[in-house]
């Protein structure tokens, strides 16, 4: 009984370690990911997942309008939001 037990230990372990380092960071950043796009508002500046540099026109519910220039307003899924320029 003592035997089997120790020879799970290593395997505890090993997951552990493995939670701790690779899957509880990347749950933390969706959060946080998560938390600025619920917080854009008029006037942001985002960097979309592309690249394009544009201003939060108008923010809606799984969308958000953007102005990439002075004339052109475009309307992007919020995943393709890469992060929020301060």
């Amino acid at each position: 009984m003592q035997n089997g037990i120790m020879q799970l230990i290593p395997f505890i372990a090993l997951i552990a370690i493995f939670y701790f380092l690779l899957i509880r960071p990347q749950q933390k950043a969706q959060k946080e990911h998560k938390q600025m796009l619920e917080s854009l508002k008029k006037g942001d500046k985002i960097v979309t997942n592309g690249g394009l540099i544009a201003e939060v026109v108008k923010p809606e519910e799984d969308f958000i309008k953007i102005k990439i220039n002075d004339t052109t307003v475009v309307k992007i899924d919020k995943n393709y939001v890469a992060r929020k320029l301060d």
